[in-house]
């Protein structure tokens, strides 16, 4: 009989890389991950939860019918069918959960559910991911704090389909750093608030089930093994240079960024002190921020 899996949990940040990690873990051949990176399924405490979440499903469903061939569109509407199954128990059941993402693994050493909102979750519910199998690792990833602003800025931005994209976003970040924190503006800054995520994380998991790295030293190939060593997997060729969900490029607003990095000056502090040595991109933005 084929042992169980190690079972993945990558909690974020937003913008911090989860895509691209998601990406090649999907192409590893010692991983088995579904066609749906992010899951949400301990997020839903509600039956509306999981209503809407079968709603938005059961649409992709519709809209995938007629391209479903043998690829990758297959296994979507696939995996979409698959995932239905569980969210119709309107309820978090471990067995469906387990399950679904064990379903075709057979010798697979590594499934996982890459959603970077469990992270906001509280520390009580997040220990409770722990129970999902015998051997349960968790992975954050955390990107220069200004730089991971402006990205999340911009993505919001551009999904609201505003006509003038660069003043979407300008209005978007005065609005942050001027401490109004209500709708997008605040979750923009509550997923990248590394002093609060990082002490919530270390109390809720064995420390030796938890790996935390930088964004910029994950893109490289001493990342690469690091983080594989970590969850068990040989060292697979990985595409360094690939942008998944790139934003839109727009540069940073000179007459703000002060004003940012002295917005995000504890999440700098917070990192250096227990993380040490930092990024070059980080050191600078440190450096300028202090200066």
């Amino acid at each position: 009989m084929n042992r169980e899996p190690t079972f993945l949990f990558c909690v974020g940040a937003t913008k911090a890389g989860t895509s691209w990690l998601y990406e090649h873990l999907y192409a590893h051949p010692e991983c088995r991950f579904r066609t749906i990176k992010e899951l949400h399924y301990f997020t839903m405490t509600e039956t509306v939860h999981f209503d809407n979440a079968l709603a938005r499903g059961q649409a992709e469903i519709a809209s995938l019918k007629d391209q479903a061939g043998d690829g990758w569109a297959a296994r979507r509407l696939a995996d979409l069918r698959a995932w239905q199954k569980v969210l119709r128990l309107r309820k978090v059941d471990l067995d469906a959960y387990r399950g679904f993402l064990t379903e075709g693994a057979t010798d697979k050493r590594l499934v996982g559910d890459v959603t970077p909102a469990y992270a906001l979750m509280p520390e009580a519910r997040l220990r409770g991911l722990s129970a999902v199998g015998a051997d349960v690792r968790v992975v954050y990833l955390m990107r220069d704090p200004l730089a991971r602003l402006w990205s999340h800025v911009r993505m919001i931005a551009a999904r609201s389909g505003a006509a003038d994209f660069g003043a979407a976003c300008t209005v978007q970040l005065s609005r942050i750093l001027s401490g109004d924190l209500a709708g997008e503006g605040q979750g923009i800054v509550a997923r990248g608030d590394y002093k609060a995520i990082l002490p919530k994380l270390a109390r809720a998991f064995d420390p030796a089930k938890l790996f935390v790295q930088f964004y910029e030293e994950l893109l490289s190939l001493p990342g690469v093994a690091r983080l594989s060593a970590f969850l068990g997997l040989t060292p697979a060729a990985a595409a360094l240079d690939r942008k998944v969900h790139a934003g839109k490029s727009l540069a940073f607003p000179a007459a703000l960024k002060a004003q940012a990095l002295a917005f995000l000056r504890p999440q700098y502090d917070y990192v250096a002190s227990q993380y040490g040595g930092l990024p070059a991109q980080w050191q600078a933005n440190m450096e300028e921020g202090f200066a």
